[in-house]
């Protein structure tokens, strides 16, 4: 039973897939919930990755040694990585933290942060999809990092290892062993590493659809209009939208990239970056791919889907309100035809999206310091699908009074 204060109204501001699993995992808890967003739920970032549902992506992107590698991230195969220089200034500060997560006791405090977020992904997804008639949107898969340069495949990489500490069924595999898994794979792959114990998305769009559509059927409130500023007063929070101010008790920040700026305007600053992300998709490509596979080299990431073969990656550091980089059209083109020669070339999709990333890779989840009534729910990196059903459900549990398995003060804005 829940108390008085724990039954106040929650208002979301963003209608991400966070933003949509918090209000799932508030309203099962008998709290009523308002979510507010310029666009249609789930249509934005969520709606543009590679569809990886993987308890065991918890290992954050900067590894010891990740310095000697940016210059072949940038102008190595796929050039997976840029930077613009209008964001040299920001970026700099940014990269350095970055940089500093790559110390091994880091990295593990990181993974085992992540490992509380990545974990139930499977089973919370499977929970928030029932009795939606669209369960097979989610289905099992493998996780497969596949490797041109067959002795860079190897369980011993610190990476691996500590997957494998923490009960990740792996297993190395050479060509035919990789051919068998998928057959229209290039030749060019020699070996890979199979991780086990995964699903996959065939539709993140529809899924973020499906899911809102529960959720307003579970009493939840969508309203479409752009979050200019937050304020506190004496009775709750203030938030100006287009055209109208609203009036909440208690308010969780889940706008992605651009919660920054609506933090900023109650001078809290914290170290987010705009990190852009693309994907292609090709419509009737001739093929199937079995499961999720990611050629290492490239930082893609390809799965067939409902609506063809998307293939997504890159990493790519811009203005927020910078255009679309066209050279990655062709680029990607070139990458996935490289990974699987015998598809149909004809694409019907070029899409680009904003990942909101910290230097450690661990969103910012829970309650803002010496802000009564706000939370936060953002900042999920490359991991903001599979992660979003567990912060839902941890942030839920905060509201609540609940008693969680991990000290939220792991995710605080303090923690910079």
């Amino acid at each position: 039973m829940l108390s008085p204060d724990q039954q106040k109204p929650v208002t979301i501001l963003g209608a991400g897939i966070v933003g949509i699993c918090t209000a799932l995992s508030l309203i099962e808890r008998g709290v009523p919930v308002t979510v507010i967003d310029q666009g249609e739920p789930g249509q934005e970032t969520s709606m543009g990755n590679a569809g990886v549902v993987s308890p065991w992506s918890i290992i954050p992107q900067a590894l010891p040694g990740t310095w000697k590698t940016i210059p072949k991230l940038m102008f190595g195969y796929g050039r997976p990585l840029s930077i613009d220089p209008r964001v040299f200034w920001n970026i700099l500060p940014w990269g350095l933290r970055f940089l500093r997560q790559g110390q091994l006791d880091r990295l593990r405090r990181s993974a085992m942060a992540m490992s509380h977020l990545c974990g139930p992904s499977i089973e919370l997804y499977q929970r928030h999809l029932k009795g939606t008639g669209q369960e097979a949107l989610l289905v099992d898969s493998m996780y497969i990092h596949a490797f041109r340069d067959g002795s860079r495949a190897n369980l011993d990489a610190i990476d691996y290892r500590i997957r494998a500490q923490m009960g990740a069924e792996l297993e190395l595999v050479g060509r035919d062993g990789l051919r068998s898994c998928e057959p229209a794979l290039s030749p060019e792959f020699k070996a890979a590493i199979l991780i086990k114990g995964q699903a996959r998305v065939l539709s993140p769009g529809k899924l973020g659809t499906v899911l809102a559509d529960k959720a307003r059927t579970m009493g939840a409130t969508f309203k479409r209009t752009s979050v200019r500023e937050i304020r506190r007063t004496e009775s709750g929070w203030q938030i100006k939208c287009d055209g109208e101010t609203l009036a909440a008790e208690r308010v969780v920040v889940c706008l992605g990239v651009w919660s920054r700026a609506i933090l900023k305007g109650l001078g809290l600053s914290v170290p987010l970056m705009a990190e852009r992300g693309y994907h292609v998709e090709f419509q009737e490509p001739g093929i199937e791919v079995n499961n999720s596979v990611m050629d290492v080299d490239a930082k893609v990431v390809a799965s067939s889907m409902e609506g063809g073969l998307r293939v997504a990656g890159q990493a790519e550091f811009a203005p927020i309100d910078a255009p679309p980089t066209k050279r990655r059209e062709k680029q990607l083109i070139g990458i996935a035809t490289a990974l699987f020669p015998g598809m149909e070339q004809r694409h019907n999709r070029f899409w680009m999206g904003h990942r909101p990333s910290f230097p450690d890779s661990l969103p910012a989840l829970g309650p803002v310091p010496d802000q009564p009534g706000l939370f936060v729910n953002f900042g999920h990196s490359h991991y903001g699908l599979m992660m979003a059903p567990s912060s839902g459900e941890k942030l839920a549990s905060a509201l609540c009074n609940e008693r969680l398995n991990i000290n939220l003060e792991t995710f605080s804005l303090d923690r910079f």
